[in-house]
């Protein structure tokens, strides 16, 4: 739905169209710099690339510190303490503010959930399933031997 939104948004538009808050002709915007014409419309930032990819950083960033990182977060992992993320965090995100965790997350998965993934029911059954089927000739073999047998 954002990228729907971001699209349809940031579709170029007659000059006439764009004004900042002052109601000046899109002219004075080629003067002014990337974040000060972001902060005149949604429109303006959204035509810039830079202003896109800054815009939806942040938004991805509140996203996944509201899903699995916030203290009230609906899908809350399970990090250290000294590892937890305090809400600041989001006022300057970067393609590394969750680094930290990811690593530690990678880890407690690699030695735990994996193990644990691999000793399980699930697994085992998907194991078996696989093995019996290996085992088995593939039916078009199969059907190829009988028509040599019939047909001979």
């Amino acid at each position: 739905m954002f990228t729907r939104a971001v699209s349809r948004l940031s579709r170029k538009r007659p000059p006439s169209e764009i004004n900042d808050s002052d109601s000046k002709p899109s002219s004075s915007h080629q003067s002014l710099n990337g974040t000060t014409r972001w902060a005149t419309s949604l429109e303006n930032l959204l035509e810039d690339p830079e202003g896109v990819k800054r815009f939806r950083m942040q938004a991805k960033a509140n996203e996944i510190y509201m899903t699995f990182l916030s203290s009230k977060a609906s899908f809350q992992v399970n990090v250290e303490g000294q590892s937890r993320l305090d809400e600041s965090i989001l006022e300057k995100p970067h393609p590394l503010m969750f680094q930290r965790l990811q690593d530690q997350i990678f880890s407690l998965m690699k030695y735990d959930s994996y193990s644990r993934f691999l000793k399980s029911e699930v697994f085992l059954k998907l194991k078996q399933t696989e093995e019996q089927e290996e085992n088995i000739p593939d039916a078009q073999t199969v059907a190829k031997r009988a028509s040599r047998i019939y047909n001979t």
